[in-house]
């Protein structure tokens, strides 16, 4: 049987290459930073969601190896059996407290904070609101549930209330938003969908991935940059980006909420617990943002000078202020080709195509962090 399905995935495989779709892996052989040694030579890493230059921060690394020495590698258990140390719970309590929020869940990765998060929640008759560039994981997530599925074109407030008005007849509402969008590093209109949920009775979630730890003035998210902290009712993010790079996902929101997901939510409670390694370096992440945002303010000041100048120097970019710039060139292979001379020249930048973006929309998105300084952005 398997020869049958081994020639069409073979032919598959043809097409997609053929096609200039294909997805190479580079082996990077050093730890993640601004400089990293690929294919022998050492090259600026513009690509990694390493956004406060933490994945390799001593006090972060420290912080792990203590952990390490103090409560183990794994815990071989799902959090509500034996595999809840204090530290999981003091993450828990740092996270909330940062954000604002009531409570926190902490999950193996933030796909499994946003595919967990809805069927607890919502039934057939609820229903989801969800912008058209949200995450996989979010599309995920709500395929897995019963609700009513609307989606309204990315970022558009008037086609939202058309949504929220045809969804009226239904039990529970939610409207879901990724914060900053990777793709395109443009910033989800939180004040007015918050305005609009207020208006139809209906919740908000944001994923917050791309923007914890350093969107707004302190680093707390969207939310903040748009000035509607206590308004959003769940957030999801990750531990994997800026918060240290390693994995680990969360959500936080109303304590009712996360208390219904701790009983319900499959991936947490079908999922070993987060490694202890990695909650004490989280833990340390948590630390410094509440130390200092010179990091923060750090990559905003790289941002800002970085988009100005590809600006100046003609380049289609997309507008926006996060740390994510889209450097758009429209056709799949070419965004292939360029990204392969400049890891040639010493620059590591990915090409982004079908079916990551929509097709005719290929770019190189470009990522800055804290880490890089003036000569590297130059």
């Amino acid at each position: 049987m398997f020869d049958n399905i081994k020639e069409e995935l073979s032919d598959e495989l043809k097409a997609i290459q053929s096609a200039g779709l294909f997805k190479s892996e580079r082996v990077i052989t050093t730890p993640q930073g601004a400089e990293i040694i690929v294919k022998g030579d050492i090259s600026l890493n513009f690509c990694a969601n390493n956004y406060l230059g933490l994945s390799s921060h001593p006090k972060v690394i420290e912080a792990a190896k203590q952990t390490l020495d103090s409560h183990g590698y794994g815990m071989s258990s799902v959090r509500f059996i034996c595999g809840t140390q204090d530290i999981h719970k003091n993450l828990e309590k740092k996270i909330a407290d940062f954000l604002g929020m009531e409570d926190t869940i902490l999950y193996a990765a933030c796909f499994d904070a946003n595919g967990g998060v809805f069927e607890p929640l919502l039934g057939e008759n609820d229903a989801i609101i969800s912008d058209a560039l949200n995450h996989a994981s979010i599309i995920d997530g709500v395929r897995l549930c019963k609700a009513k599925r609307f989606r309204y074109a990315h970022s558009d407030m008037s086609e939202l209330e058309e949504k929220l008005k045809e969804s009226q007849p239904l039990r529970r509402r939610i409207i879901v938003t990724d914060g900053v969008f990777s793709m395109d590093g443009d910033i989800a209109k939180l004040d007015e969908i918050c305005d609009l949920a207020d208006k139809y009775e209906a919740m908000v979630m944001v994923d917050d991935s791309h923007s914890t730890g350093f969107i707004g003035k302190s680093g707390k998210g969207t939310h903040e940059h748009c000035n509607v902290m206590g308004r959003v009712d769940i957030i999801t993010s990750t531990l994997g980006k800026a918060l240290g790079g390693s994995m680990g996902g969360f959500t936080t929101g109303k304590k009712e909420i996360i208390e219904m997901l701790r009983q319900r939510s499959r991936p947490y409670l079908f999922s070993n617990s987060l490694a202890p390694p990695i909650v004490g370096a989280a833990s340390a992440v948590f630390d410094l943002l509440n130390e200092t945002t010179a990091l923060r303010d750090t990559l905003m000041e790289n941002t800002r000078y970085f988009r100005e100048q590809m600006t100046a120097a003609g380049f289609d970019i997309k507008p926006g202020e996060s740390p994510i710039v889209p450097i758009m060139l429209y056709d799949a292979k070419l965004s292939q080709d360029i990204a392969n001379k400049l890891l040639e020249e010493g620059i590591y930048v990915i090409g982004f195509f079908y079916p990551v973006v929509a097709e005719g929309q290929a770019r190189i998105r470009v990522q800055l962090s804290a880490a890089h300084n003036r000569k590297h952005i130059d």
